[in-house]
């Protein structure tokens, strides 16, 4: 009997040794009668591309059935963000998603979605966690047998999620602006969408293929390596926008292929929703977060508040709370207007929308962005070390013994999720395990691509170090 334990954003496994079918009818019958005990008695389902998720859906579905619970099935492969706002739209109260996000291709999940749209906050998560049994019910009834009863729905949330886009968009000004793009969906449920809102872009790895080609499908540059070059031969291209494997996460490409990462589309989405639509509201971001978010929130008299690692974190304050814009490292954003949701297409047309009305390009409005708060640059590594080393590394961080990263002077620490160490005012390192993988992540921080690569090599070779630390 596998522990099915829920991390940042659901639960993860590898298929076929602790993903399961068997499993999947453990947590969808504890997560079954959570519902039950909270009155709840309608769910949204979709799955993404990944192997077997139609399978796993059903599977899921047939175990809501049991209970009586009505099911709304996604038809094909969906996005989070659609059954996100499906969960809205249609007055669910629940929505799972068969996904494991960014993860490499062996693995698949299950992610909750609350009925405000969002991800289910941490407390009911434990709820559910707590109601998982050891067994699995062992007779279930049919799709066929659902359907008759009118348990079993099918619901087109790709086209609902299109229908909100146009109604929320200038998508025809968009379409006319004359910015070109390059697409690449990373193999990954974002890919007819995008096909139908913008046909005239140049698409990448927009096919149907579980295996992702051996590739973790999460859109940060060293995976992206294929559309930066796109870019850079092309000078037709203006934009480049990738979007994980569940399309809730973006990562994006100036006019010349330079990777533009979270922090700088959280700082022009902040700028664009302010300055230019007039917004107002509160500044939600993770801990690993540039604090230039910080002081462009302070420039235009917004709050700001620091969370966890975890988008749910910032769904949760969204829930309550007028949230201008919300986000992660990791590629997770959110903006106010939308559900409280990261959703990666979403916000790629926000950007696409901000260079469309401005006739700036990317790279012009990211030097706004450094007139404002300065320049800075930011990477992170993933440490691929065995557990011992990974644990030896969090119990020297943990503790006040380092005094410095090789050159590196710490100046200050926090510890809110986490080990961030401030080692001037404009550069910091931090290191925190993976809620999902076996890998030690490392952050960094400093003016220039070289510095933040400098900072990064002192750091591992400081915490990976047989050597006590003097």
């Amino acid at each position: 009997m596998t522990k099915i334990k829920f991390g940042t954003d659901g639960w993860r496994a590898i298929i076929a040794k602790d993903y399961t079918v068997d499993n999947v009818k453990r947590v969808t019958e504890g997560t079954a009668k959570w519902m039950k005990s909270k009155g709840y008695a309608k769910v949204v389902i979709g799955h993404d591309c990944r192997f077997a998720g139609e399978m796993f859906a059903q599977t899921a579905t047939q175990v809501f059935g049991a209970h009586g619970i009505e099911v709304h099935l996604a038809e094909g492969f969906v996005s989070t963000p659609m059954v996100s706002l499906g969960v809205v739209k249609m007055q669910a109260d629940l929505g799972v998603v068969i996904t494991a996000s960014h993860n490499p291709p062996s693995y698949n999940g299950f992610k909750l979605k609350s009925k405000f749209g969002g991800p289910t906050i941490p407390k009911e998560v434990a709820e559910v966690e707590a109601m998982i049994p050891d067994t699995h019910p062992t007779e279930l009834p049919t799709l066929d047998q659902l359907r008759k009863d009118g348990l079993l729905k099918k619901v087109d949330l790709e086209q609902m999620y299109i229908d909100h886009v146009e109604a929320n968009f200038d998508m025809p000004m968009i379409r006319k602006s004359g910015v070109k793009l390059a697409y690449d969906a990373m193999y990954g449920a974002g890919q007819t969408a995008v096909k139908r809102l913008l046909p005239d872009s140049v698409f990448l790895h927009c096919d149907d293929d579980p295996s992702f080609k051996g590739q973790a499908p999460e859109p940060i540059h060293r995976n992206l390596t294929e559309l930066s070059n796109l870019i850079k031969n092309d000078a037709t291209i203006d934009a480049g926008l990738a979007n994980d494997g569940d399309a809730d996460r973006i990562g994006m490409y100036d006019e010349d292929g330079n990777f533009v990462d979270s922090h700088h589309i959280l700082l022009l989405l902040l700028m664009y929703q302010y300055k230019h639509k007039n917004l107002k509201g509160k500044v939600v971001v993770t801990f690993s977060v540039t604090d230039k978010m910080k002081k462009m929130a302070e420039m235009f008299n917004c709050e700001c508040e620091v969370t966890k690692i975890g988008f749910k974190y910032i769904a949760e304050i969204m829930i309550n709370e007028d949230v201008l814009v919300g986000g992660e490292e990791s590629g997770g954003l959110a903006v106010k207007g939308h559900i409280p949701e990261r959703d990666g297409i979403w916000i790629g047309l926000m950007i696409l929308e901000f260079m469309a009305k401005t006739g700036k390009s990317l790279k012009g409005l990211i030097a706004d962005v450094y007139e404002m708060v300065g320049p800075f640059s930011f990477d992170r590594d993933d440490l691929h070390i065995t557990n011992e080393e990974k644990m030896a590394a969090i119990e020297m961080v943990k503790g006040d013994s380092i005094k410095s990263f090789g050159k590196y002077t710490v100046q200050s620490k926090e510890t809110i999720d986490g080990y961030k160490f401030y080692l001037s005012d404009s550069e910091w390192v931090m290191m925190r395990p993976s809620g999902t993988e076996p890998v030690l992540r490392v952050y960094a921080q400093a003016p220039t691509p070289a510095g933040v690569r400098s900072i990064l090599d002192a750091a591992k070779a400081t915490v990976l170090s047989k050597e006590p630390v003097s």
